[in-house]
């Protein structure tokens, strides 16, 4: 299911493996309002791109046009996408076509590509998956990266006021809350909720865990813009030992690395708390029917 070219000029040659070419491209199709070529026009001019409170050390880049944002990954995460990816396709595509909502950041495209200097011998290689851009054409005032865990999530910003220059976490959101709660109306929050429960259900079917709510409040609206992301890190051997030297150390919290299944129970959990629902006229109607 993959493509592979090679070129070359007078002084390297180049290389660009794509993952399941004519899957993306169908996806694409669907969930895509603009056409294949400007996706390709938008990927042909990339910058450097400092994604902010990440932890993970990659690389990130993003298009010049801001559309979208493009992560470098390691070879595991690589694997876990490619077992994965048939499932996302179907996931995806079904959710679009039978209007089910789905809060999952787009991934659009994965990708290897290289070139080796024949002047010179330096060469490179890189892994590289891109995704929509959630917050292309908006000023966010505030930025959240959301777990549904309380363990090492807490930034600690430089002034009183947190701004959009850092991406705040759970236990920002906690303090936040508590005088200035995350009002929304009751038909987002019925939405928000199913798609989050039907989402998470999805991943942890796939043994899929550490993925993040990213939520931004956009400046000119005041509107809430949502996404999963990070959903590609399966429950590997590594994950197990980890989950389990934490719990022992844990001073009675639940440790950050737990099984899908307990993943997927508090992320839902703390994300339905952490979202309040403003009462409308017809609010509690039909209770007693």
């Amino acid at each position: 299911p993959h493509i592979e070219l090679q070129f070359s000029d007078a002084n390297a040659k180049f290389y660009c493996r794509i993952y399941y070419a004519e899957e993306f491209h169908k996806m694409r199709d669907v969930i895509m309002e603009s056409s294949e070529e400007d996706f390709v026009r938008s990927l042909s001019h990339c910058v450097n791109w400092q994604a902010r409170g990440g932890k993970s050390g990659a690389v990130f880049y993003a298009t010049e046009d801001e559309r979208f944002i493009l992560k470098q990954m390691p070879r595991l995460e690589v694997q876990s996408f490619l077992d994965f990816a048939p499932h996302y396709f179907t996931y995806i595509t079904g959710a679009t076509q039978q209007k089910r909502p789905t809060a999952l950041a787009k991934i659009l495209g994965v990708y290897r590509i290289g070139y080796k200097n024949s002047q010179n011998n330096t060469e490179k290689k890189l892994d590289l998956l891109v995704i929509e851009n959630l917050f292309y054409g908006r000023k966010m005032a505030q930025v959240f990266d959301l777990k549904g865990s309380l363990r090492n999530r807490n930034v600690k910003t430089d002034s009183g006021k947190e701004s959009c220059e850092v991406v705040l976490l759970d236990e920002n959101l906690l303090k936040l809350i508590h005088d200035n709660p995350l009002y929304i109306r009751s038909h987002c929050k019925s939405i928000l909720r199913a798609a989050i429960l039907s989402d998470a259900y999805f991943l942890s079917s796939h043994l899929i865990i550490d993925y993040s709510l990213l939520v931004g409040r956009d400046d000119a609206t005041d509107q809430l813009v949502v996404g999963i992301i990070d959903y590609i890190r399966t429950f590997t051997w590594d994950k197990r030992l980890e989950m389990v030297v934490k719990s022992m150390g844990g001073q009675g919290k639940m440790p950050t690395v737990v099984s899908p299944e307990l993943y997927r129970a508090r992320f839902c959990e703390a994300m339905d708390k952490y979202f309040l629902m403003v009462p409308d006229h017809w609010t509690g109607l039909g209770i007693n029917c």
